[in-house]
């Protein structure tokens, strides 16, 4: 609650008219709003990054961000401005997962690895998707309550073979619980049944931030469709490589894998 008041509060300042204003955590998995002059231009790394009217942008760290980011500004007046931000690194856990079917694990077949291919290409299609719209600015819920299973950052170990590791939040509920969308969005990709992450749903949030959630039951949405916050989006199941119910949440801004817990905050009781 504290999290989400400071972000309303930030969000309601007027806009920069000098220097840089950032908000949030300087971390692996984070994300930072930042402000600046409208007409201002912003690069991160020497990549160019959208700036809204108002002045706002959005960088974030991945999992395995380097220990610094180079900042740099140009100000409508010709003022140039250079950061060196310092992100903190973490400590992931080890998670153990046993019990799943073996082609879950190691698809080996040609038919198997053509249909990975293709789903991968859908989703990555629907995270380069650089829309002008800011529905971040209105803070973040969390999408369904319950137990938290599997953490953002996590080395997997599944059926004792070592994995990539799980970039999202698990939460365990009970099949055909209600998933509601955390923030406004358009609904960029819906599939039925993917190979790996089953019944699939993005939803992206403006600026190239984008929510994931996976092995769903059932969707309520459609491609093209825009939603509010708090709108319920679909239902939780088991469906892909899952060993119960659950949602698996997971967010992106462009190839960046963001940590969802950090902009949702603590999980409601």
């Amino acid at each position: 609650m504290l999290a989400f008041v400071a972000l309303l509060a930030f969000a309601s300042a007027p806009a920069a008219e000098t220097g840089v204003r950032l908000d949030g955590p300087r971390t692996q998995g984070g994300l930072l709003r930042g402000r600046v002059a409208p007409g201002s231009a912003v690069e991160l790394g020497g990549v160019p990054v959208r700036v809204s009217r108002d002045g706002w942008f959005l960088i974030g760290f991945g999992r395995d961000a380097p220990p610094e980011a180079e900042l740099a500004v140009v100000f409508p007046d010709g003022r140039r401005e250079r950061r060196i931000l310092e992100v903190e690194p973490r400590e992931y856990r080890i998670q153990r997962i046993d019990g799943l079917p073996a082609r879950k694990v190691t698809p080996r077949s040609e038919e198997d690895l053509a249909r990975i291919r293709a789903e991968v290409g859908m989703v990555k299609k629907a995270r380069t998707i650089d829309d002008p719209r800011t529905d971040f600015l209105d803070g973040f819920r969390w999408p369904v309550k319950g137990r938290i299973s599997g953490v953002y950052g996590s080395q997997r170990i599944l059926n004792g073979e070592p994995r990539r590791p799980h970039y999202g939040i698990d939460i365990a509920a009970p099949a055909g619980t209600r998933v509601l969308a955390p923030a406004g969005g358009v609904v960029t990709l819906t599939h039925p049944d993917m190979f790996f992450s089953g019944g699939t749903l993005i939803i992206d949030h403006g600026h190239g931030l984008s929510s994931a959630f996976l092995h769903l039951s059932r969707i309520l949405v459609e491609t093209g469709e825009r939603v509010a916050q708090g709108r319920p989006i679909a239902e939780v199941g088991s469906t892909g490589r899952s060993t119960g119910p659950h949602l698996d949440w997971r967010m992106n801004l462009f190839d960046q894998r963001i940590d969802p817990s950090l902009l949702a905050g603590p999980m409601p009781e």
